[in-house]
Parts: C-alpha cells; sequence; structure tokens
C-alpha cells in the first residue's frame, strides 16, 4: 500500500502548458465526463512531460506554493468519487 497520494491533474481551460510540483502523477484531461483514459506520468529527472492522449505540456517547478498552477488545474478525486 502507497504511503502517499498521487496528485491528479485536469486541464478544462485548454492550456497549452500546466506547471506542477510533481514529477509524478495523474492526468485526467478534462472533468469527467469529458476526461480521457487517467494516465500516470513520471518525469523521472525530466523537466517537462507531454500527455499523450491531451497534449498538455506539463512543466515541474519546486518554487510553487501549492500543487500545480493555475491551482484550478488540481484534479479533486474525492469530489469525483
Amino acid at each position: 500500500m502507497s504511503d502517499h497520494s498521487i496528485p491528479h491533474f485536469k486541464n478544462d481551460s485548454g492550456l497549452h502548458t500546466i506547471r506542477v510540483h510533481a514529477r509524478e502523477f495523474m492526468c485526467v484531461g478534462a472533468t469527467p465526463p469529458f476526461d480521457h483514459p487517467h494516465i500516470f506520468i513520471d518525469m523521472g529527472t525530466d523537466a517537462e512531460a507531454i500527455c499523450p492522449y491531451c497534449s498538455t505540456l506539463f512543466t515541474y517547478d519546486s518554487t510553487l506554493h501549492g500543487i500545480c498552477s493555475p491551482a484550478d488545474c488540481e484534479f479533486d478525486t474525492a469530489k469525483a468519487a
């Protein structure tokens, strides 16, 4: 069992880039029912990753105070259940 949760991100606004403060995360595309298959992305040591479904570019930013910017791109899995 995992001792941490994986953040999930969505891109309802169709942004080209979302800055994130995590190197491992899930991309859901957009808020359901307009989502794509929820895909796990692991940047490893890279600073960028592109979702193969929605083409959103995620860039790692260690200086972010929240989990992502813009903040409304965080997908709350508890509310979606």
